[in-house]
């Protein structure tokens, strides 16, 4: 505990030891566990404290003023200081309703100022810890080689070993200057095999030395620089697995989360680290395949995990958790271990010598978030990363003196776990297209005609109607704009067109110049080959839709840059 990365002083170690001493052993089976707060009632937060006793939390995001006061009505009420995690992977966005999108983690290495991660971590920094958040489940640290995965896709900051720790060394070092600790993920790295641990165990199959050139690479530099902790993903390493245990069998490989052999022998021993492991969400089925829950609940901290991420049932987890005890699959010493970097954490922090009413800034602390100082950072980084794929046939710029009729296409994966409209950006588009100059002419789907109440409308009416040989008369110019979300609900995601055949499908290539802007996902190309002029914006934030108007308009630069996933592996991607 005196060691990196806790750094303990004399009184920080006793106060874990006395601590430890102090508490029951249905306590200290409790801290093993971070909940999911699925609510923010005072009833809620005191059932979850008082039965199961949790070291940490997380919590659904909502409005910046709502959150604050749940973690501190959470803080107020616990016995131990908790440790309250967000996932501020784009700045303080997605940790509360209100907080500043900044970038992605792909937008943060595409471009050559790697001070771009380091300004996302700062403004994650200070808004989550305005929120009372004190610990960030990020930076993401997995290395983007197969284009096909897209659960971190835009979350990796790119597809060398490189860039991503440059930019993870950049981002730790922005939030830091917050009180706030990290947990980097997804060890031991995704990003070969394409499917998601949401739904499915995914593989990294990389051989011992190649992994250690590059994810292992990755590691050993992140924990010489300091990160607290680290997520393990519901990941497998076959080789990693056999260069410990050379006689495991395919149908013995298991994902990090319950591997000894990864997070014993190779995270601990041959890596060096020593601060807390967490799993990853224990419900994603990457985990829950393996074994049948009340077995695989002790077993992933028996394999080195010192924290277990989300109840799936609480009395049905806590249980078993304390059963794995009291039968040996937990050891005393192993138990005593993962609690002390529990509480070495929290001391780290300086949890344990705060006020407990000061855990939580005081409500003035939120007119950071949000604030006109982060959205301008937003701006500027929006500004330098729209990125210009490629424009074969000399398209751009059009302008509204040269193409004043666009005709508008929206594309959208539907709504993914955050509920937010899916096509709510189509009206910002159209906003800053308008204002721009441009008049502009949206399609809607057979769908969206019916919803708005059109009868007799399918989508080979739909068809007709729009792929008529005056096409050209009535648009000058053709833009669609994608913004394709989502994962934790298929392995991997790829344009989903609204019918068959679908008319808004870029058919159109051939009668209209035709810009493709992709808000989202850099794979697209792979289902939209024939459109000439590719742009990658990043995000479907007001900020990044203006900057990009304006580049289409030959108004300013594109500065962003990518990387070669983007063609996808197909030659017909780059015409």
């Amino acid at each position: 505990m005196r060691a990196a990365p806790f750094n303990l002083d004399d009184a920080g170690v006793a106060w874990v030891e006395s601590t430890i001493g102090s508490m029951t052993l249905e306590e200290k089976i409790g801290q093993l566990f971070i909940n999911h707060n699925n609510s923010y009632t005072p009833e809620y937060l005191d059932g979850v404290l008082e039965n199961f006793h949790v070291g940490g939390m997380r919590y659904r995001p909502g409005p910046s003023a709502a959150v604050q006061a749940h973690i501190r009505h959470a803080q107020a009420k616990t016995k131990i200081p908790l440790l309250v995690a967000s996932n501020p992977e784009m700045g303080g966005a997605g940790s509360c309703d209100d907080g500043t999108f900044v970038s992605t983690h792909l937008q943060a290495g595409s471009h050559p100022d790697k001070s771009i991660a380091r300004k996302m971590g700062q403004v994650a920094g200070v808004e989550t810890a305005a929120l009372g958040c004190n610990w960030a489940f990020a930076p993401i640290v997995d290395i983007h080689y197969n284009w096909r995965n897209t659960v971190i896709s835009t979350r990796s900051f790119g597809n060398t070993p490189e860039v991503v720790v440059e930019r993870a060394k950049e981002y730790f070092d922005g939030i830091s200057e917050s009180p706030t600790a990290c947990a980097m993920k997804h060890f031991p790295g995704d990003g070969i095999d394409e499917r998601d641990q949401h739904v499915v165990t995914s593989w990294n199959t990389l051989g011992w030395d190649e992994w250690n050139r590059t994810y292992g690479h990755v590691y050993r530099e992140m924990i010489g620089h300091g990160v607290q902790s680290i997520m393990a993903g519901h990941i497998g390493a076959p080789a990693l697995t056999r260069h410990f245990r050379p006689d495991t069998a395919d149908g013995e490989l298991l994902p990090a989360t319950l591997a000894p052999e990864l997070l014993g022998n190779l995270l601990r021993g041959e890596l060096g680290f020593n601060g807390l492991v967490l799993t990853d969400a224990t419900q994603m089925v990457g985990m829950t395949q393996a074994m049948k829950r009340r077995d695989l609940v002790p077993a992933a901290i028996a394999a080195g995990c010192d924290m277990f991420l989300f109840f799936r049932n609480p009395a049905e987890d806590f249980g078993f958790m304390l059963e794995g005890y009291r039968s040996g699959v937990i050891t005393d010493a192993r138990l005593t271990d993962a609690l002390r970097r529990i509480l070495a954490l929290k001391a780290s922090l300086g949890l344990h010598v705060r006020e407990r009413d000061s855990l939580v800034p005081p409500v003035e602390a939120l007119a950071a978030i949000g604030s006109a100082v982060h959205r301008a950072i937003a701006a500027e980084i929006a500004d330098k990363t729209v990125t210009l794929v490629k424009d074969t046939q000399g398209n751009l710029p059009i302008t509204p003196a040269t193409h004043k009729r666009i005709r508008l296409y929206g594309i959208s994966g539907g709504a993914d776990f955050t509920m937010a409209d899916p096509l709510g950006y189509v009206d910002v588009v159209a906003e800053e297209l308008e204002r721009a100059g441009f008049e502009v002419h949206t399609f809607k789907t057979a769908d969206q005609r019916k919803a708005a109440g059109e009868e007799g409308v399918n989508f080979m009416t739909v068809i007709s109607e729009e792929g008529t040989a005056d096409y050209a008369d009535k648009y000058d110019a053709a833009f669609v704009f994608a913004n394709v979300k989502g994962f934790a609900q298929e392995a991997a995601i790829r344009i989903k067109w609204s019918t068959p055949m679908a008319a808004e499908i870029p058919w159109y290539t051939t009668e209209v110049p035709t810009v493709f802007v992709s808000l989202n996902q850099p794979n697209h190309l792979i289902d939209v080959p024939m459109v000439k002029t590719a742009i990658h914006a990043h995000a479907g934030t007001r900020e990044a839709i203006r900057a990009t108007v304006q580049k289409i308009q030959g108004l300013s630069a594109f500065q962003g840059t990518f990387n070669e996933n983007v063609f996808c592996d197909s030659f017909d991607t780059r015409l």
